[in-house]
């Protein structure tokens, strides 16, 4: 699916704040207010904030977008809003939304989903149609509109190769509201 999205690379955001070799991931930390107006009730298990990561390499892919904008409008809260990645290669839930810190740490950290569910929701979290997922095929998607099931491309999952620029602090950017 195609969406139209505004935003900006999450590479410009991070090269803002110099390159250290020990930052080897990126952390990302949702709203933490579950009950906020407008946002649907979730599961009273799950563990706020919502915390997704990046190797520093996938976060410094032209594709990883820091998303403000959609069809030609800000990005409103059911959407992500204020702002949200996107990280088309991967599985949405690593599109974390309504971010609200962005840390860079030496070790991988933890992450929601693979934290509750570790067998099912790997950290890569690449949607690769050579390897199954636990409770389904990747070898297909099915199409939007039709419902049609076409063959998945060979290079869907691909992993990006590591790049070198990480940062020299941890915490970098903090959205207020």
């Amino acid at each position: 699916m195609a969406v139209p999205w505004t935003g900006f690379p999450l590479a410009a955001l991070l090269r803002r704040d110099e390159p250290s070799p020990r930052a080897r991931f990126v952390r990302f930390a949702s709203f933490d207010e579950p009950r906020t107006p407008g946002m649907k009730q979730t599961a009273s298990w799950i563990p706020w904030p919502y915390h997704e990561g990046l190797a520093i390499a996938e976060a410094m892919n032209d594709l990883a977008l820091m998303v403000t904008g959609i069809y030609g409008h800000p990005l409103p809260p059911q959407h992500g809003g204020p702002i949200r990645l996107v990280t088309p290669w991967k599985y949405g839930y690593k599109s974390a939304k309504s971010i609200v810190r962005i840390e860079l740490t030496a070790t991988r950290p933890p992450t929601l989903w693979n934290r509750i569910a570790p067998d099912e929701y790997d950290f890569a979290a690449n949607v690769n149609p050579a390897i199954p997922h636990l409770c389904w095929s990747q070898a297909t998607k099915k199409m939007i509109g039709t419902g049609d099931k076409q063959p998945r491309s060979a290079t869907c999952g691909r992993r990006c190769g590591w790049i070198r620029g990480t940062r020299r602090r941890g915490a970098i950017w903090a959205l207020r509201s």
